[in-house]
């Protein structure tokens, strides 16, 4: 896997989003919601740019009468998350702390 960069998981909640599924199977709609802290309509936007990018696999059903919607990373996804990190990582490690000297 190598350090890349992408654009889909720039965005805090769809990073956030990620984050969270890549230790579980699958996580409910409203389990994502407040954990991560966002709105309905948001948790529903940043899904569907994650869905349309191969990133996530949504399922949707009902507890008993209720409908409920699913999320989990695909394989794709979990690379993406991965390589991304790793870039980031690399992005920070080439820093340096060489600054303005202090007054």
């Amino acid at each position: 896997m190598s350090a890349q960069r992408h654009t889909e998981l720039e965005t805090g909640p769809r990073l956030a989003m990620c984050a969270l599924l890549q230790g579980a199977q699958w996580i409910d709609f409203a389990t994502v919601r407040d954990l991560i802290g966002i709105s309905d309509p948001m948790v529903s936007k940043h899904s569907r740019t994650l869905e349309d990018a191969g990133y996530l696999e949504v399922r949707k059903g009902a507890v008993g009468r209720r409908p409920k919607t699913w999320f989990r990373l695909t394989p794709e996804g979990r690379t993406a998350l991965a390589s991304h990190l790793a870039w980031l990582n690399e992005l920070g490690s080439t820093s340096t702390d060489e600054g303005p000297e202090g007054p």
